[in-house]
């Protein structure tokens, strides 16, 4: 089935008048910061910049919803359930796109695979970018919140694995995290979640090992970590996995053997990067490394404030 005219998206900064009824929950079986992050919020800014709702640089221009990201494409085979964040009835659907198609293939149908629910009152959701062939809903169905409506894909135009979710009334983008305006200084008065995420200005998405530095391929695909290795490995990498960073971050990695650091340093980035990966290791030296539990460390840090962190554990054999 193709998309009808209601799935044109408008872009206006206006705010319309809001719903008191209103409440989105949460639309996908996982948890954030363990195994989902928001990669990207609604672009604030109305002229060419971009701005998300607190002032920062995690959207993109034009941007008209809230991208809820997975991981690595392991974690979409293994299927993420995309749910109803708010009730109502199916006005339109797509299916029968691959994921991650190349981009002069889905000119037109950027949304990729996807659900538009009719709220009522002239608000309506759209969801996009679920698995090729996981919708469980049809057109003119009623949904209540929670009722499954298909798997998380990387249907359209999409680099990785995520859902796309739009707000919109009569037309016009809403976004939920700031619906009435935003303020850079202060947390806005009115949401329209049910219970709000909590605000991200960037993270880490994985923490990892290797005996060689990974490529960034497997990284996406979810096959670079090696929670043990042998002793005899050539070399012991560890690897932080983050989005949302900006220029001069620092990535500060770490590997250490129960008796002394192993290797340690601090990587700054050097531009803003929707996702990126960076590696340090050691090559093995004549003898075989020490057996044992080695702990790796990965911290992301802006203007010397910790944003992220995350422990992990390599076992040698």
């Amino acid at each position: 089935m193709i998309y009808r005219a209601a799935l044109a998206l408008i872009f206006s900064s206006a705010s319309p008048a809001l719903a008191e009824d209103l409440q989105l929950a949460f639309p996908l079986d996982c948890t954030l910061g363990q195994d989902c992050h928001i990669q990207q919020y609604m672009d604030r800014d109305p002229s060419g910049g971009a701005e998300d709702y607190r002032c920062s640089g995690l959207t993109y221009d034009g941007h008209k919803g809230t991208d809820f990201a997975l991981p690595d494409r392991a974690a979409m085979a293994a299927g993420v359930t995309v749910r109803a964040a708010a009730a109502g009835v199916v006005k339109g659907l797509r299916d029968g796109m691959p994921d991650g198609a190349p981009l002069s293939e889905v000119q037109g149908r950027e949304c990729g695979n996807g659900v538009v629910i009719d709220l009522g009152q002239g608000w309506e959701t759209q969801y996009c970018h679920l698995k090729h062939g996981s919708l469980r809903v049809q057109e003119g169905q009623g949904v209540a919140v929670g009722d499954a409506l298909g798997l998380v894909g990387q249907s359209g135009k999409a680099a990785f694995p995520h859902l796309h979710l739009s707000l919109r009334h009569h037309g016009q983008p809403v976004d939920p995290f700031a619906p009435e305006g935003h303020s850079c200084d202060v947390e806005p008065r009115k949401t329209l979640w049910q219970d709000t995420p909590p605000y991200r200005p960037g993270g880490l998405i994985a923490l990892g090992f290797a005996d060689r530095v990974p490529s960034y391929d497997e990284i996406k695909a979810g096959e670079a970590n090696r929670d043990s290795l042998p002793k005899e490995a050539p070399a012991l990498v560890i690897y932080g996995y983050s989005y949302g960073t900006q220029k001069d971050d620092v990535l500060r990695l770490s590997l250490a053997r129960p008796k002394g650091t192993v290797i340690e340093r601090d990587v700054v980035m050097e531009k803003p990067q929707a996702q990126a990966f960076r590696a340090i290791g050691k090559r093995a030296a004549s003898a075989p490394w020490p057996a044992g539990r080695y702990t790796g460390r990965v911290t992301l840090l802006r203007e010397g404030r910790v944003i992220d962190k995350k422990t992990g554990v390599l076992t040698l054999r």
